[in-house]
């Protein structure tokens, strides 16, 4: 073998050299990186960081119901985190749509359905995440 391949085989100090260039030189688009940190702002909004490091909520089946065990009102379950995640998702989705059609200056009536449905969306998040504020207070009816 040549010393070339030797060296880029066998040396972990060349690897890691060569990997910090490439990582250093990468130049990701705007779009990916918008796309992360919005992606990353709803795991912590729906509470993904608080069910990775705390304690799971007890559930109890008794005659194929299911009882919740919470100790104090802030308490939340990966029920709740995965509820508000996919509300967050619907609601970044609205602003996406009434954002979109804003570009359909010439199209009035697709301008108005994106901007409709964009609305839609933003309201039907914003119900989804008081119902489950309202349902935690007042108990599962």
């Amino acid at each position: 073998m040549s010393g070339r391949i030797r060296r880029s085989l066998f040396s972990v100090a060349f690897f890691l050299r060569k990997a910090y260039r490439r990582i250093a030189t990468a130049k990701p688009s705007m779009l990916m990186v918008t796309a992360i940190l919005v992606a990353f702002s709803i795991f912590l909004f729906g509470g993904g960081l608080y069910d990775l490091l705390g304690e799971a909520v007890p559930y109890i089946v008794v005659a194929r119901r299911i009882f919740v065990f919470y100790p104090l009102i802030h308490e939340q379950s990966i029920l709740e985190s995965v509820f508000a995640t996919i509300s967050y998702i619907i609601g970044v989705t609205g602003f996406l749509l009434a954002y979109q059609s804003t570009k359909y200056t010439y199209k009035p009536r697709q301008a108005f359905i994106l901007l409709l449905m964009g609305c839609l969306f933003i309201g039907m998040a914003y119900i989804y995440l008081e119902y489950a504020v309202y349902t935690k207070m007042t108990g599962f009816q």
